[in-house]
């Protein structure tokens, strides 16, 4: 093999393996998919390493400008899919030093090696915690009293 392709074989051989590393980093574990609306009243899905505390589940937006972050504050019922199934929540966020702690704790204890990984790709230190609870069940459903 000529040199250049000898180089060119382990670049793209290193591309790879990075790849493959982040994509079992980023969904080898525990995710959901968070459904909520923009402005202009458009679905976006957004997939998020999740952890269970209190409760609830956590979610973080790594930076505050998050489309999907933007979109819970300003409609905080959204869906969730997790662990097999959908469910209503109620997004509320957790800013400021004590939520961005608390969240970092969580995904870093659960998620480990990977949450190592992806901390060199993205930087979190102005994340926002985000509690999600399950939302109440709608009232006035026109059946009441039907038998």
């Amino acid at each position: 093999m000529t040199r250049p392709r000898t180089i060119l074989l382990l670049v793209l051989g290193a591309a790879a393996a990075f790849g493959a590393t982040t994509l079992v980093a980023l969904e080898g574990k525990d995710v959901a998919v968070l459904h909520t609306r923009d402005d202009t009243g458009g679905a976006r899905r957004t997939r998020v390493w999740v952890a269970e505390s209190d409760g609830a589940l956590w979610v973080e937006a790594a930076t505050p400008e998050r489309g999907f972050y933007r979109d819970l504050l300003q409609r905080p019922e959204i869906d969730v899919e997790h662990a097999g199934r959908a469910q209503r929540m109620i997004a509320r966020a957790e800013p400021g030093d004590a939520g961005h702690r608390r969240i970092r704790a969580l995904l870093r204890d659960k998620y480990g090696w990977a949450d190592r990984w992806v901390a060199l790709l993205q930087d979190t230190s102005r994340s926002v915690a985000v509690r999600l609870d399950p939302a109440p069940p709608p009232t006035g459903s026109g059946d009441a009293g039907a038998s």
